[in-house]
């Protein structure tokens, strides 16, 4: 997939594309079947399919306030977006400048001008530019003007559930896991750097990788069975997200524990996969307590991976960027 970012976008870049346009955050079912009906749009007419995203999310800059917490950081969305096999990712940078162009500027100089944009697919009631004036009836008119055709598709859904990524955030923040997975059509990730911590997951027998992360969507405290990627090599882990109440913690930290493995993992990338909440955090009377309920919620994440959907395990490990 060509990636382009920055002054690059502003480049006379294809003569002809077929062009979707979102945010994009989680790249969920929904946005997936989005970008299948791109390729075979793209397909058809034996052209470029590209995708236009903005970065960061628009709302970060107009009213950070009211920004929502981002599912994945840039460099997991670009990886998802990448899988699903379209040609080109075209990240526009949304500054105040940008916020203030007008949807018919937008089309024209940028996704005709320099994209090339020939045919576009968009969801069902999607609007962009400033103050959201770019709409179907929008794109219908400049598409007699400028020579592109529009196709907008129907909300994507099951079991009575439109794919969102608000849905999918309300589900990862209530812990509900199984059900984010659902929609997002992969497990929940984060990923960060390992650093020291407290150390008492080794004081109690149980070594621990603390994980400081990029990213801004952390499932609620308690105790997870979670994948874990390192060095390209998945392992088994329990991951406990919380600030330690037993030993009076502090500071909220993410912590896994892995399965099976011995090593060191200090200042190493690892990558987190949330299968299933088992417990919310809780306060132990003494530390044996607490050993005894991390041997059986190791017992029960054995239980839960044994039958883990690889499927699931999505976008595979890759370097972070920064600028996120």
């Amino acid at each position: 997939m060509r990636l382009l970012t920055g002054s690059d976008v502003l480049k006379h870049n294809f003569n002809s594309s077929v062009i979707t346009i979102g945010n994009f955050d989680g790249v969920h079912r929904g946005h997936v079947e989005l970008f299948r009906q791109v390729k075979a749009a793209s397909a058809q007419r034996g052209l470029p399919s590209v995708v236009v995203t903005f970065d960061p999310h628009p709302l970060a800059v107009l009213a950070p306030e009211a920004a929502p917490p981002l599912i994945t950081t840039f460099s997991q969305k670009a990886a998802l977006i990448a899988e699903t096999g379209v040609d080109c990712l075209a990240v526009i940078e949304f500054t105040p400048e940008f916020s203030r162009m007008p949807a018919e500027a937008f089309v024209r100089e940028i996704l005709v001008g320099f994209l090339g944009m020939r045919h576009i697919i968009i969801g069902h009631d999607y609007a962009f530019g400033k103050d959201r004036q770019g709409n179907r009836e929008t794109l219908e008119r400049l598409g007699k003007e400028c020579g592109f055709t529009l196709e907008d598709i129907d909300p994507v859904g099951e079991g009575g559930a439109i794919f969102s990524s608000s849905l999918a955030r309300r589900l990862i923040s209530g812990g509900d896991m199984p059900a984010a997975a659902g929609i997002l059509g992969r497990y929940h990730v984060i990923s960060g750097t390992v650093v020291h911590g407290r150390e008492i997951g080794h004081t109690l027998g149980f070594p621990t990788a603390n994980i400081a992360t990029r990213n801004e969507l952390v499932p609620p405290d308690g105790v997870y069975a979670v994948m874990v990627a390192v060095d390209g090599h998945f392992l088994k882990g329990a991951c406990n997200i919380g600030n330690n109440p037993t030993f009076e913690g502090g500071g909220n930290t993410i912590e896994v524990f892995l399965l099976d493995f011995s090593g060191q993992l200090y200042d190493r990338e690892i990558t987190v996969y949330f299968v299933q909440r088992l417990r919310g955090e809780a306060k132990f009377p003494d530390a044996e307590s607490l050993v005894r309920a991390i041997q059986q919620d190791v017992a029960t994440t054995r239980t839960i991976l044994a039958s883990v959907d690889g499927d699931l395990i999505k976008p595979l490990p890759c370097p972070e960027q920064s600028g996120e």
